[in-house]
């Protein structure tokens, strides 16, 4: 590789994505600092070394051959990655914010509350959190300039360094008042499908019912047989914290994670309606590039032990584990 991708040759790749994004060799001239004819005869050398064009040239414009277009995508991704790592390699060594990116119901209802120990601890540190579930790798982390991210997920992170802090377990849970409504619900066979409320993007690639399905499963709770229908009936929402707004409404019966419904039922605003609880095939990542700088092994660190501790809690309320 080292032999193909020799300095002329990077240099014509350069001029021929600056060309390709503004399909005007003059505009890519004066983004490159060189004259328009210097562009034109790079991306004619780069055209002659491939033997192919890679641009039909009319008189007023350029159009990307399909060979073009689909040079033109891999140099983005490439140099976009490689301005995003020297980026951060270029960062003053003193110590700032972390990008955090966080899957947005965890972000509103466990870690927010939890900043104020971090900063009392490490108040040289700053965090800016982003509401986000996307999928992660890192092309794109090192293009948006996300350091770290908490992803609720079932991992298998191939090309990033991930962490499980806290695993996750489900419940189902209702209002006191929708439970007093539905006295039936003092049993699982008390369930009715259209009773259910949906969380139906619990993480990327998930289909829109597991979480309720996982905990039929555990349960033995057949829906269906019972003839009352699908388990796919019920209100839907595409975030967890949602779905548990609605019951504390009193609108139905969401399937709560532990760690975003502990404090409710510890208050009693929600009921833990049945006491059987499902380890969920997802769990809580701290995910990270491998070159990690000290201040993100920080949060790193800083999160296990907040899981721990909310373990220990977790286990006080709700007796799991």
């Amino acid at each position: 590789m080292a032999n193909v991708l020799s300095a002329s040759l990077l240099g014509w790749l350069r001029c021929f994505e600056a060309a390709a994004r503004h399909c005007n060799f003059t505009q890519a001239a004066a983004e490159l600092c060189v004259t328009q004819g210097a562009v034109s005869q790079q991306v004619k050398q780069l055209e002659q070394w491939l033997e192919r064009p890679l641009f039909l040239r009319t008189p007023r414009t350029l159009v990307l051959t399909p060979e073009g277009e689909r040079l033109r995508f891999v140099l983005r991704e490439s140099f976009q990655a490689i301005e995003g790592t020297l980026t951060q390699l270029r960062r003053p060594r003193e110590r700032g914010a972390v990008s955090l990116s966080c899957s947005p119901s965890f972000a509103m209802v466990w870690l927010t509350p939890r900043l104020g120990h971090f900063f009392r601890q490490h108040p040289d540190i700053g965090l800016r959190v982003y509401g986000e579930f996307h999928a992660l790798d890192p092309s794109r982390m090192a293009r948006d300039g996300t350091e770290a991210a908490i992803r609720f997920d079932p991992g298998g992170y191939q090309e990033l360094a991930a962490t499980m802090f806290l695993e996750e377990w489900l419940l189902p849970v209702a209002s006191p008042a929708y439970l007093a409504a539905h006295p039936e619900l003092r049993s699982p066979s008390g369930l009715r499908p259209g009773m259910l409320l949906h969380d139906v993007s619990p993480w990327d690639g998930a289909g829109e019912f597991d979480e309720w399905q996982c905990w039929l499963r555990y349960a033995g709770v057949e829906l269906e047989q019972a003839g009352y229908g699908a388990a796919n009936q019920g209100q839907r929402f595409n975030l967890s914290q949602l779905a548990v707004n609605a019951a504390l409404a009193g609108q139905g019966v969401a399937m709560g994670r532990s760690a975003l419904v502990l404090e409710e039922i510890a208050a009693g605003r929600l009921i833990d309606l049945f006491g059987i609880h499902a380890r969920s095939n997802a769990s809580y990542h701290f995910v990270s590039t491998h070159a990690q700088a000290s201040q993100v092994a920080e949060v790193q660190t800083w999160l296990v032990r907040e899981g721990v501790d909310f373990h220990a809690n977790r286990r006080r309320v709700l007796k799991i584990g």
